[in-house]
């Protein structure tokens, strides 16, 4: 079947094609010509770009009106259909021989090559040789601005201006006030089996109906002009034997139906329809009125801006059930959206169903980088995983992003169907390009994407992945294929001799910007966030310089606390005529981080605390530290003042300072830092490195190995590897640590909330039941706990069957003073226990 059509769009491998009564096709890049399908070939055999082949956008511009045939109609995985089409002279001319080619004939042709004073045409013609010369397509290369000559490939009208030696040999025009001024007549003699689209014809009309027109034209051919295509200025006032001018859209092959239109852009070879402005698609319009009805093809509604608008059956209403006739009598208004615009029919489509008019994404357009979106797995490819966003709108998942983890079978963890939340990596509208990822901390970060290098600015926290490990360090990419550099030494606090051995592609991980030259594209990154503080880490203290510093790592001060921080305390060293300030991060403030919190909860400003050590002084303030393990540790000379003193096999105690992916660094007072390697930090496998350490829990560590010339320490924290004597000796003493500093905490508790310090494990309360929960549990009150939720779960009942308003004895288990959570229970083997 023989169309017109209008380029919608270009991208390097295809032209997608409005088509009339809102229809739309593709013509592949290997359906433009022979001498372009050759030009592919030789490219591809070659491997490298050849200067003569230029790509489809250089050829091509939307809104251009073209010939096309039908080549085949494909159904796609969604149960879709997809109309191929071809717009090669051979196979659009076909029905053409040189002896039918006479002068005035307009037909398609397509550029073979390039003569001293002209073109050599392919019109598909067997036998034919065309010939366009320069004087005859200057105006046309002038007005096209795309470039100063035509190019293999490029799709042209071709008038016929002289036929010599019996149709053997033509000459042509493509001169746009030539062209448009032609029209098919009689003495061309034109057939039905060459009839071509595109042609501006005399018609009469012959017969007016409800949704059309027939027309004879050209003495004795008939044609048909579907309500769609009807001027509408006139669209009311057509009349049988009214001479009118129309153009002819397709041709069928079998039942040899030509149908025609009488739109004003049309009745022009070479002319060019009106576009949709861009800010309109996608847009809800809350009042469209309906103009016309028509039972089974859908209805036609002028819009707010007095435009007209089709939407086809299936989108008049949610299901064939709930559609209703009577909403569409003339005058009727609906709530709508534009969907599409058919430039063929030179009208808006609208859909009023309520999923479209609400949905989120209608276009490529639509789809930002960053945006995190829903959808449908359509297939799983060696590639990836293609998935469906919206109607029309497909994504790529490449396998390197179908998990924060490489799978190897990707068909085990997903299915056909299956809905999964994804975030965009890459978006290329005019490409139809959607690359998306699947891995669950880019999906789930909270931190800002990084989609152009000119928002990379010094000191930005982001989420990458790594491309690429090497001696050099680590190529990190982000969104909209940005990617950076961390180079070697910023791959950790501690030197990486091996990157390749600690990372892999693939790999999420934070980063932070410490240079960015956009022009460029040039992007300099670091693993090791904490290299430069930001704005909230500045404590304001005197600078180190002012201050007269006389202490010594290790030396033991009183202090007393100036003023409480969220990350910290600030305090001043007592018996000191200077007032030196120094400072006591929360962490430092125990060996256990659970105590540390619950001290810094308790503490109060003017309080004093006895026994602190110094710990550094770097930056601009003085550390001091209230671990025992480290004081101890110091204080016992079980420690090492410089990396030269460090030796394989020796135990020491230390504070963890960052957990990584790959392991964790653990800092030793006098400086020295060292590695756990993940496959050293746990008797037990491990899969998440946070799940056994957190930042500044003490630790003890024993040195594997030591490099001298990288400066690099590596530990083991296994704890069947870091016992010095007795492990039953050491957990006890750990133990009575812990109980001796709880028993202080309580002891400042008891300054502001007494009750809860009443409250000890072991304890018999008298108790009001509150509540009975879904799960079992129960929830109390009393004199005893006022301002405190106190809880027993279902096992901590017994056997009791309990309801509000009852009065229970319970046995004090665990109190939380953090939370202001007290635990008991029910259970009569423990009340029993008790006197």
């Amino acid at each position: 079947m023989l169309l017109l059509g209008c380029i919608k769009e270009v991208s390097d491998y295809e032209l997608a094609i409005s088509l009339p009564n809102g229809l739309s096709g593709f013509v592949p890049v290997t359906q433009i010509s022979d001498a372009y399908s050759k030009l592919l070939t030789k490219q591809v055999a070659q491997g490298e770009l050849l200067e003569e082949l230029n790509s489809l956008p250089d050829i091509y511009s939307p809104g251009t009106l073209v010939r096309c045939i039908v080549t085949s109609i494909e159904k796609g995985d969604d149960g879709r259909r997809s109309v191929k089409l071809s717009i090669d002279p051979k196979k659009v001319n076909k029905g053409l021989n040189s002896t039918a080619l006479a002068a005035g004939m307009l037909l398609s042709g397509s550029v073979s090559s390039l003569e001293d004073h002209g073109y050599l045409i392919d019109i598909g013609v067997t036998g034919t040789h065309a010939f366009l010369p320069h004087q005859k397509a200057k105006n046309y290369i002038k007005a096209a601005k795309k470039g100063p000559d035509l190019k293999i490939g490029q799709n042209l009208n071709c008038l016929i201006v002289e036929v010599k030696n019996e149709g053997r040999v033509v000459c042509l025009s493509i001169d746009r006030s030539e062209v448009a001024a032609s029209t098919a007549t009689e003495r061309q003699n034109w057939t039905l089996s060459n009839l071509l689209p595109g042609l501006v014809v005399k018609a009469r009309v012959q017969k007016v109906a409800p949704l059309g027109m027939k027309l004879t034209f050209l003495s004795y051919f008939t044609g048909i002009v579907d309500f769609m295509h009807m001027d509408p200025e006139k669209s009311m006032s057509y009349s049988p034997d009214q001479v009118v001018k129309a153009c002819v859209l397709s041709v069928h092959p079998t039942s040899r139906a030509v149908r025609l239109t009488l739109r004003p852009p049309f009745l022009h070879p070479g002319g060019a329809p009106r576009q949709l402005p861009s800010q309109r698609m996608g847009v809800v319009l809350e009042e469209a009125t309906v103009k016309a009805f028509y039972k089974q093809f859908g209805a036609v509604f002028e819009l707010d801006d007095g435009t007209l608008a089709f939407a086809r059956s299936k989108h008049l209403s949610k299901t064939r059930k709930s559609f209703k006739l009577g909403a569409f009598k003339e005058g009727c208004k609906h709530k709508c959206r534009i969907i599409d615009y058919s430039l063929m029919d030179e009208m808006c489509v609208v859909s009023l169903k309520h999923q479209v008019i609400e949905a989120r994404f209608l276009q490529y357009q639509d789809i930002h980088t960053g945006d995190v979106v829903q959808g449908k797995v359509l297939s799983l490819k060696p590639i990836g995983m293609q998935v469906k966003v919206a109607d029309g709108i497909r994504g790529l998942v490449p396998s390197l992003h179908l998990s924060d983890v490489i799978l190897k079978q990707p068909e085990k963890k997903y299915n056909v169907g299956d809905e999964v939340k994804c975030r965009v990596l890459e978006c290329n509208p005019g490409g139809k390009k959607l690359i998306l990822t699947l891995k669950k901390s880019l999906v789930q970060s909270k931190l800002p994407v990084l989609s152009n290098y000119e928002d990379a600015k010094p000191g930005l926290i982001t989420h990458g992945f790594v491309v690429c490990a090497r001696e050099f360090g680590c190529i990190v990419k982000f969104y909209n294929d940005v990617k950076g550099l961390v180079p070697k030494n910023e791959l950790g606090s501690e030197p990486v001799s091996c990157p390749d051995k600690v990372f892999y592609e693939g790999q999420v991980l934070k980063v932070m910007v410490l240079k960015c030259e956009p022009q460029q594209e040039r992007l300099l990154l670091s693993f090791r966030l904490s290299s430069k503080p930001g704005p909230g880490d500045k404590w304001k203290y005197a600078p180190k310089e002012k201050q007269d510093v006389k202490y010594q790592i290790g030396e033991i001060v009183d202090v007393k606390i100036l003023k409480k921080k969220d990350n910290g305390l600030e305090v001043s060293i007592l018996e000191d005529e200077d007032n030196v300030v120094a400072w006591i991060p929360i962490l430092h403030l125990s060996d256990f981080v659970a105590t540390s919190k619950l001290l810094w909860h308790c503490l109060q400003e003017g309080d004093v605390l006895p026994r602190v050590m110094y710990l550094s002084d770097k930056g601009e303030h003085i550390i001091l530290s209230r671990k025992s393990a480290v004081i101890s540790a110091v204080q016992e000379e079980q420690v090492v003042r410089s990396f030269s003193e460090i030796q394989p096999g020796m135990l020491l105690t230390g504070y963890v300072r960052n957990v990584m992916p790959f392991g964790v660094f653990v800092e030793f007072p006098f400086g020295v830092t060292g590695l756990a390697p993940k496959v050293s930090m746990s008797d037990k496998f491990v899969t998440d490195t946070k799940d056994h350490f957190v930042v500044g829990q003490t630790v003890i560590a024993k040195v594997m190995s030591i490099d001298e010339e990288k400066q690099r320490v590596l530990l083991n924290l296994k704890v069947s590897e870091c016992s010095s004597g007795d492990p039953a000796a050491e957990s006890f003493a750990l133990l009575n640590q812990y109980f001796k500093e709880l028993k202080e905490n309580r002891d400042l508790l008891r300054r502001g909330e007494p009750s809860i310090c009443e409250l000890v494990p072991g304890k018999r309360v008298h108790l009001v039941v509150q509540d009975v929960r879904e799960d079992g549990s129960a929830l109390f009150s009393g004199s005893s706990v006022t301002g405190l939720t106190v809880t027993a779960t279902c096992y901590h009942l017994g056997d009791k069957n309990i309801s509000p308003g009852e009065k229970r004895k319970a046995l004090v288990l665990h109190v939380d003073a953090l939370t202001s959570e007290v635990y008991v229970s029910l259970r009569e083997e423990l009340l029993k226990q008790r006197p």
